[in-house]
């Protein structure tokens, strides 16, 4: 199938950047927010982005242009309804999503796909609510997205060969490298990723070693450009606590329960850069 139409669900700061990179890599790309001044605040961040890269002589005036002509925004979900791709990149909250896909899968013509953003959340559930779960997967971006190049493409028991393979050259046509994950909680990257940023909080609420020696011990220790506290606030300790929650409620695994300070500091609101404090302030 042929991708022409690009539709992105949520202009956050994952969604503009998912509209970002699709309508750079030349696709006609329609975001969607639930109120004009969300709407307008991911616009401008896309915006802003490519003015930054027009100053920087990434991007010619005439390549902003084109850029922002490819990009349109609307409160209104029927207009996805010529979209040949959907991208769901709403907030990590499983009834939201359940929500969204029957609504989306009732829009859009029968041969599009709908795939979603999540970072953890089951995706099976989220095809079994359409009547098309063989045309839809997941498609994890990180962030930030356009500057990011991994993706994990996330394929359910009911996904077919060939949307995962529309998919993968979908994702390598944005400049992206898909890596190919089964639908299970956490898919690689949190899989992985999710204990070694709980264990460096349970460190710091033990007393073993202060965050900035924690830090410094892993970027000039093991060669990694952040240490866990700085990337926590960068990932967002809302998105790492819906993370570990969804792939502690899979497996169980005392590994991936979230501590106390976490739950704490989410609750309070301090959930990183996008806050303005973290576990450090900004």
């Amino acid at each position: 199938m042929a991708i022409h139409k690009v539709g992105v669900v949520g202009a956050g700061l994952m969604g503009s950047g998912i509209a970002q990179t699709c309508a750079q890599s030349g696709y006609e790309t329609l975001v969607r927010e639930i109120s004009q001044p969300l709407l307008e605040k991911g616009l401008a961040r896309i915006y802003d982005a490519w003015d930054m890269m027009a100053s920087k002589g990434k991007l010619s005036a005439e390549q902003v242009a084109e850029n922002r002509a490819r990009l349109h925004g609307t409160l209104d979900l029927e207009e996805f309804a010529d979209c040949d791709l959907v991208i769901e990149a709403v907030i990590e909250n499983m009834e939201e999503k359940l929500r969204l896909f029957p609504a989306l899968d009732k829009i859009l013509q029968p041969e599009a796909l709908i795939l979603s953003n999540t970072s953890s959340l089951n995706i099976t559930q989220m095809g079994a609510v359409t009547r098309r779960p063989e045309k839809v997967c997941g498609l994890h971006f990180f962030n930030p997205a356009p500057v990011m190049k991994l993706v994990e493409v996330v394929r359910t028991i009911s996904t077919s060969d060939q949307t995962i393979a529309e998919v993968q050259e979908f994702a390598r046509s944005l400049g992206k490298t898909p890596v190919l994950a089964k639908d299970t909680a956490g898919f690689i990257v949190n899989f992985l990723l999710i204990p070694y940023l709980i264990a460096a909080i349970r460190m710091l609420e033990n007393g073993v070693a202060s965050r900035d020696d924690i830090d410094t011990a892993m970027k000039l220790g093991c060669g990694y450009p952040m240490g866990p506290f700085t990337l926590l606030d960068y990932v967002g300790l809302d998105t790492t606590l819906w993370a570990a929650e969804a792939i502690y409620e899979e497996f169980k695994d005392p590994l991936y329960a979230p501590p106390p300070l976490l739950r704490r500091m989410v609750l309070s609101g301090m959930t990183g850069r996008k806050s303005g404090r973290g576990f450090y302030e900004y």
